[in-house]
């Protein structure tokens, strides 16, 4: 096993890519697996992060056999020779390949919204992956790049069987993995967690680099935000977090985001979230809980109470900085996050508006419950029975306002269509509603 994830992937994936940066370079992720790897990648780089939308093109009656690609733009690579000897007619192939445009511009769509495509004519194109298993999907995208005018392509994996220059060494003018083992069976044998990617991911990992590109983003028609700026957060005597800080103009209040176990401040979802929340005149600061070393033993990852006093040291340390000071505070928690945020939210004098749980484990804050005070929304996917039971008989023990938001269809990690944009609108009206001014504080 070499990646924890597959941010991980692109951070070590980054490192052998130095000789990339200050070039005239783009980096293009594959749908969906591969834009999180790629969107460390281009952060490394400086680059700016699309994706490279590919559709295979398949015989009708055979659709798993290729009789070429198509790609944005109306680029299109056909094998003359699969075609002649399926005897696929010239009218066949146009339905196909009209079929298959549709799904493209759907999802072009759906991931960029309003962005155009980034341009690619004449400068080098970097094609990025979470790994190459058989290659076919890589092979598709590079050609495209090529018939699209990139002058020179780069494919870069985090890990790919020991054979595969062999393999696609004619698609790409440079291949880059540092991991090629043997006893390759699977990409996913190579990672700790490789879940699935949803489609918001894609979309927020777009986002966060399409607001980096452009230095400063208008997040709504009140609120503009200048380029997130990367903070060390000092908790404690010693401590040293790392965190990235968002305050609108204007900002209504401020919320800090604990996210869960095997997560961090790089979080798709919880990025999503926040850019949600600025787009409302929320401020949002996403950071570690733990330090590097502290995240390597496990137990620290579960102490709630270790990541509850984290997160009220930040609040106070957010209450000292001047863009922030004054602001009213709340916590957004996800998993066990989300116990550290009814934890440090049940401290005497603790003074916070509101809290929010996204498919969190309040139970693991246990007695602490009770103390809370600050108004509680508590979000659940409607098919994560587990998860949804253990809300229900946390809610039962809070005293302070609660809700209990049930998302239909949705499962732990909210991935299905919609899900995640309906946590976020749940998230922003429950934080507007309750964002108060701080009697007798001062901005």
């Amino acid at each position: 096993m070499f990646f924890r994830d597959r941010r991980d992937a692109g951070r070590q994936l980054a490192a052998r890519l130095g000789h990339l940066k200050g070039t005239d370079v783009v980096v293009l992720g594959l749908p969906r697996g591969g834009v999180p790897v790629a969107a460390e990648v281009a952060r490394a780089l400086g680059a700016p992060l699309d994706v490279c939308l590919v559709r295979k093109l398949g015989v009708p009656f055979q659709p798993e056999l290729g009789m070429g690609a198509i790609g944005e733009g109306g680029v299109r690579v056909i094998n003359d020779d699969v075609v002649r000897a399926a005897r696929v007619t010239q009218a066949e192939l146009a339905r196909v390949e009209d079929q298959e445009r549709e799904v493209l511009e759907s999802r072009a769509r759906r991931y960029r919204g309003e962005r155009e495509p980034v341009g690619t004519e004449g400068r080098t194109v970097l094609v990025v992956d979470d790994g190459v298993a058989t290659g076919s999907t890589a092979r598709a995208a590079c050609r495209i790049a090529r018939a699209g005018g990139a002058a020179r392509i780069v494919l870069a994996v985090p890990v790919a069987p020991h054979d595969w220059t062999a393999r696609l060494g004619g698609d790409a003018d440079e291949l880059v993995s540092p991991h090629a083992p043997w006893g390759f069976h699977a990409i996913g044998q190579f990672y700790a967690d490789f879940a699935q990617t949803g489609d918001d991911e894609v979309v927020a990992c777009l986002e966060e680099a399409a607001a980096r590109t452009r230095g400063t983003r208008r997040t709504g028609p009140h609120h503009s935000v200048p380029e997130d700026p990367e903070v060390e957060v000092r908790a404690g005597a010693t401590t040293v977090l790392h965190g990235r800080l968002t305050v609108p103009e204007d900002a209504v209040g401020v919320v800090l985001f604990a996210h869960g176990s095997g997560s961090s401040r790089h979080s798709p979802r919880n990025q999503f979230v926040a850019l949600g929340l600025n787009r409302a005149g929320l401020g949002t600061l996403l950071f570690d809980l733990l330090t590097e070393e502290e995240g390597a033993d496990r137990a620290n990852v579960f102490d709630t109470g270790l990541l509850a006093r984290r997160l009220a040291d930040t609040t106070r340390w957010l209450g000292g900085r001047p863009e922030t000071r004054g602001l009213p505070v709340g916590y957004f928690g996800a998993s066990t996050g989300a116990a550290a945020a009814l934890w440090a939210a049940a401290e005497p004098g603790a003074r916070i508006a509101a809290v929010v749980s996204r498919g969190g484990r309040p139970d693991l804050a246990g007695p602490r419950l009770p103390a809370v005070t600050a108004p509680t929304m508590l979000i659940v996917g409607g098919h994560d029975e587990l998860v949804l039971g253990l809300n229900r008989a946390a809610q039962a023990r809070l005293r302070c306002p609660s809700r209990l938001a049930v998302v239909p269809g949705a499962t732990h990690l909210f991935e299905e269509p919609g899900a995640l944009e309906k946590v976020t609108e749940l998230a922003r009206d429950w934080f507007t509603d309750h964002m108060a001014p701080v009697p007798g504080a001062t901005r």
